[in-house]
């Protein structure tokens, strides 16, 4: 886990932080190679310069969020924004199933929407893998 990213988990209460330490362990096993930061206030998740995951706490839950997660065809992913994201929520660390994660994470390495180029192309998005 990258320093940055665990001094974010750090900062949480006990319950959450929980989830967040569990959620930073599965995406490091599950993205290998992947580069972890924080990125907008949140640990992100990037493969070449592109978002993929990451975490969030909001005020009553923590939030998953997969960058390209609408086009995993799964159902308890939901989407969020305007874009191709997906998240899932948490309360207690206890809801995360890791092989469903562990499955998500793959999914995620296979499909890629280029958030690393929205701005440059105005806002449109073009699938990557």
């Amino acid at each position: 886990m990258h320093p940055d990213t665990a001094d974010y988990n750090q900062s949480l209460n006990a319950e959450d932080r929980t989830i967040c330490d569990t959620l930073a362990s599965e995406i490091d096993r599950g993205l290998t190679g992947a580069e972890n930061k924080i990125w907008h206030a949140h640990p992100v998740w990037f493969l070449d310069g592109n978002p993929i995951v990451g975490y969030s706490k909001l005020k009553n839950c923590v939030r998953l969020l997969f960058w390209s997660g609408q086009s995993f065809d799964e159902p308890m992913l939901q989407p969020e924004g305007k874009f191709k994201a997906a998240e899932i929520r948490f309360t207690d660390a206890s809801q995360i199933d890791k092989e469903k994660l562990q499955r998500w994470l793959a999914k995620a390495r296979d499909i890629q929407w280029d958030y690393k180029n929205i701005v440059r192309r105005k806002g449109r998005l073009e699938r990557l893998k």
